[in-house]
This record gives C-alpha cells, sequence and structure tokens, in this order.
C-alpha cells in the first residue's frame, strides 16, 4: 500500500511560522500539510494551575494560528498523551508522515520512540529535524571522535564548523511554499478548559509569541555592543530576555546566530557580539552534555561528587524554605528569589549567586535547587538549568573549582553597588545606604522587617571546603 502524501507537522517547542525546519521540509513535499500542537498531559499534570509558561504557550499558540490561516493553512491543538494523540491524529488526516524538530531531553527522546512505533505499526513515519540548534548531538566532536565536555574547546570546534560552513544558519523559508498547507479552521481550547487560569503575563515583563520574540531582539540589538559589560548588572537592561522565546522557539536559533555575524562583519557589533555568541554557544554545548551524557538529570556528572554528604534533616528544610522565600539575610540573595518568585524571571548573574549560595553556604544539594528552578523558571530548560547548577555546585563537565565559593557580599557590592536592583524588591532596605545595604545586619540599629543572616558565610566557607576536600581524596 503507498504511503500517503498528506504530512503532519507537529509543533513542540517550536512555536514560529517562519525559518522552521520541519514546516518547511514538509511544505517542499507538496502537501497536503497539516500542523499540530499536542497539551502533553503527562508534563501538564506536574504544573501549577497558574503556570506562567502554560500562558504563554497558549498566546503563542493564538498567533502561530493566525500566522498559519494568513498561508491558507490551521493549526490543530489536541489536549491528551502525546504518545497516542499524534498517532491517533495521523490516522485520522491519512498523513504518511509526521514531521517534528528534534528534542534531545532524554525524556522527549523516550516520548518519539513510542511515537515513532506506533506511526511505523500503522505504516507511517516520524521524521525527525534539527532546529532548536545549529550543531546537534555528534556534529561537534573532538579529533578522537569524543563528545567534548569542556566549554572553550565545543565553542571553537562550533564555531570553526559554522565559519566553514555559513549555510548551516541559512533560512528555512515557508510562505514560497504556502500552497501546500491544507486548509481548514484552526480550533484552540481555553486555559481553563485545559485546567489552567488566565495570567498577566505583561504584569511580569513577558510579551508571547512571535511578536514577542522579535521585539525582544530588536530591542536587544541596540544594546549588543556593550553586552560583555553590561550583562553582569541585574539593575542594567543589558541581556537579551530572549531564553524564554529560544526555550519554546518564538525566534529561531538561525535567525539570531546569522544577524549576531553579519553585524560583527560590518563592524557593528563591539566587543559584546562575540560574547553574546558565546552565550548561545553555552546553551548548545548543555545541550549535547545532555544528549551524550543524560546520566547528568539525577546523578553529577563527575562521580565522585554524587558522594558529598549534603545538609539533610528539619534544619536543612528550614534553611531550602528560607532561601526559595527570600529569607536568608543577604539583600542579593533575598532579592534574586523575590524577583523569581514574582515573575518568573532571574538574571543570569543571580542565577549564579543564588545556586552558589544554596550549595556552598547551606550546604544543600544542587538537585533541589535545580527542580525550584525547574518549577518557578519562565525559560526552564533542562539542559541549561542542570548544566548551571552543576556548574555552581563544581560537579559539572566544565564547572567552576569546588574552592571558588561567591561571596553573597561582595557579589552584591560588585554587581549592585548601589543597591537599586535590591530595594526594587527589598522596598524595606531602601532607607539603608549603598555601603550599609550589601550587608544590612551592620547597620545601626536593626531593619523591620528583615531578617539576620540564616548562615555566616565565612564558617559556611570553611565548612564546604571540607565537605568537598574529604571527596576528593
Amino acid at each position: 500500500m503507498p504511503m500517503s502524501k498528506n504530512v503532519l507537522v507537529w509543533f513542540r517547542r517550536d512555536l514560529r511560522a517562519f525559518d522552521h525546519a520541519a514546516l518547511h521540509h514538509a511544505l517542499q513535499c507538496g502537501g497536503p500539510v497539516y500542523c499540530a500542537f499536542v497539551f502533553d498531559t503527562p508534563i501538564l499534570a506536574e504544573l501549577p494551575r497558574d503556570d506562567r509558561r502554560v500562558a504563554f504557550i497558549h498566546a503563542s499558540l493564538m498567533e502561530l494560528a493566525a500566522d498559519l490561516e494568513q498561508m491558507n493553512g490551521h493549526l490543530i491543538v489536541r489536549h491528551g498523551d502525546a504518545r497516542t494523540v499524534i498517532p491517533a491524529l495521523a490516522g485520522e488526516l491519512d498523513a504518511g508522515a509526521v514531521y517534528v524538530n528534534e528534542d534531545y531531553d532524554p525524556a522527549a527522546i523516550a516520548r518519539d520512540e513510542t511515537v515513532a512505533t506506533a506511526l511505523r505499526a500503522a505504516g507511517r513515519e516520524l521524521r525527525l529535524f534539527k532546529d532548536q540548534v545549529v550543531l546537534a548531538k555528534d556534529e561537534v566532536l573532538s579529533q578522537a571522535g569524543k563528545p567534548l565536555t569542556v566549554f572553550t574547546p565545543y565553542k571553537n570546534a562550533w564555531l570553526k564548523k559554522l565559519n566553514l560552513d555559513p549555510g548551516l544558519v541559512a533560512p528555512l523559508h515557508v510562505e514560497p511554499h504556502a500552497a501546500a498547507f491544507a486548509p481548514g479552521r484552526s480550533t484552540l481550547p481555553a486555559l481553563a478548559r485545559l485546567g489552567f487560569d488566565e495570567v498577566d503575563l505583561a504584569a511580569v515583563g513577558v510579551t508571547p509569541g512571535m511578536t514577542g520574540g522579535a521585539a525582544a531582539f530588536e530591542d536587544f540589538l541596540p544594546k549588543l555592543a556593550p553586552y560583555g559589560t553590561a550583562r553582569d548588572f541585574p539593575a542594567v537592561h543589558g541581556t537579551s530576555q530572549l531564553s524564554l522565546h529560544l526555550r519554546f522557539g518564538t525566534v529561531s536559533i538561525r535567525h539570531l546566530v546569522r544577524t549576531v555575524r553579519e553585524l560583527a562583519e560590518r563592524g557593528q557589533a563591539g566587543d559584546g557580539g562575540a560574547v553574546w555568541l558565546a552565550e548561545l554557544v553555552w546553551r548548545e554545548f548543555y545541550q549535547q552534555i545532555l544528549f551524550h551524557f543524560p546520566y547528568v538529570v539525577r546523578s553529577a556528572f563527575k562521580p565522585v561528587y554524587d558522594r558529598i554528604e549534603w545538609e539533610t534533616g528539619p534544619e536543612a528544610d528550614e534553611l531550602f524554605a528560607a532561601w526559595c522565600e527570600g529569607r536568608t539575610g543577604y539583600p542579593l540573595v533575598d532579592a534574586a528569589m523575590l524577583q523569581l518568585n514574582r515573575t518568573g524571571f532571574m538574571h543570569n548573574r543571580l542565577r549564579m549567586v543564588t545556586a552558589s549560595f544554596l550549595v556552598k553556604d547551606l550546604g544543600i544539594d544542587w538537585r533541589r535547587g535545580e527542580a525550584y528552578f525547574a518549577l518557578k523558571l519562565n525559560d526552564y530548560e533542562l539542559a541549561s538549568n542542570n548544566g548551571g547548577w552543576q556548574w555552581a555546585a563544581s560537579s559539572g563537565c566544565d564547572a567552576q573549582p569546588f574552592f571558588r565559593i561567591f561571596n553573597p557580599v561582595t557579589q552584591s557590592q560588585k554587581f549592585d553597588a548601589d543597591g537599586t536592583f535590591i530595594k526594587t524588591f527589598l522596598p524595606q532596605l531602601s532607607r539603608l545606604s549603598a555601603k550599609e545595604i550589601h550587608a544590612p545586619w551592620l547597620a545601626a540599629g536593626k531593619v523591620p522587617g528583615y531578617p539576620a543572616p540564616i548562615v555566616q558565610h565565612d564558617l559556611a566557607r570553611a565548612r564546604t571546603l571540607q565537605r568537598y576536600e574529604v571527596v576528593k581524596k
């Protein structure tokens, strides 16, 4: 029996209708091409009703559906277990193949294998394409053919490959092939029907969809040149704010890389262009680490660090709760955690500071912090979150040495010198001077409503060094 020419494109973390690998290749087949998204119940079951990410996805799908309809296509949205929904939908549409952009998370790989098996049993196939990264899986290896587990050699090899083949970031056009779309009406259930609440994304500074991604990038381009310096200061809007859009694919990584390289060639990227490009490479570095070493999801990349004896018991639980709720007595840490809890965003410098504090001041297992960030971050991405936490815990493939421990006071003094960021989230400290605000317990008179430090940094540092040195012997 010949395979049907109908094609189903399964959208996931690629919520855009332009420069889209799976959509581009599906349309080139001549169609009819159907498009679908599944609100995957195994994933949704772990999330709270007011999860901002679900609201972001829902709003982004509304824009995606409208764009597809402008090209005479439409978006089918289903709610259920994708492992059964996608094979069933392919049968309903008589689709000979399902085109999808590849995901490198272990759970996603397992899900896709299940879907592929079900499709094959029905005489259909799953076709995977590279879209969320420029270089994936085995495309960047050592000369010995092994995965690169140190960032700088990986970055150098990544850049060399891109320089040799700029076509890696060439756009994959959709509109010229729009005649292949299958016409129809989009279906998108309300958030309430999915079991989730409406969320005011604008209140936390988030604009969803392709429009939001494009606006964030346009806003960032004038800040590109000074990015290398400005990115470290949380009170300065010096970062791209694109991590959320990269996470859900409302921007194209090819477009971002292509644009910054073109600006660099014209001498318009400054020193910041190379620094920002390196940040995009970091993201891909962690993606390939997760792909090659999936055990990092639950274990230290360097197994020796799984022997560390972390603090446990009721006292550790109380310290963890204080960290989560922004009650540590260290203003920069507390302000950062309050920002995370209220907005779902945390500045990258502060992610390092708060992670270091949890692991190396409080002696609490990095996995607990990783799980909390996974619950709260709008831009949560397993590979980057895991890589960042293992970096802070010195257990990762490319980590800070265990004896380098962030001092939360000196970090505050250096990167929020006048306390502007701190005062935004801790207004009770506003009366303190720029000198006092970083260590309020040293100020004359107690600050009403603000706790004393839950740990003394110098003593905690000594305990951490001992904790790590024991397992290193």
